[in-house]
């Protein structure tokens, strides 16, 4: 099984998941914001949701 390097990718798939790790963070604040004057189950799953995919960037998981 090959290792995923993202930097092995083609440059527009490179440059897609650079723009989607730039924009995650601002999504975040603006959910957890959300949550915390209006939570309702979805807001909580998918504040989970993009709270794991943060944190994935983060480590270069993806």
């Amino acid at each position: 099984m090959s290792r995923y390097y993202r930097y092995r990718l083609p440059p527009w798939a490179r440059e897609w998941i650079f723009v989607c790790e730039r924009c995650i963070l601002p999504i975040v604040i603006f959910q957890s914001i959300r949550t915390i004057f209006l939570p309702t189950t979805f807001d909580v799953l998918l504040l989970g949701i993009l709270i794991g995919i943060f944190v994935a960037f983060q480590l270069e998981w993806i």
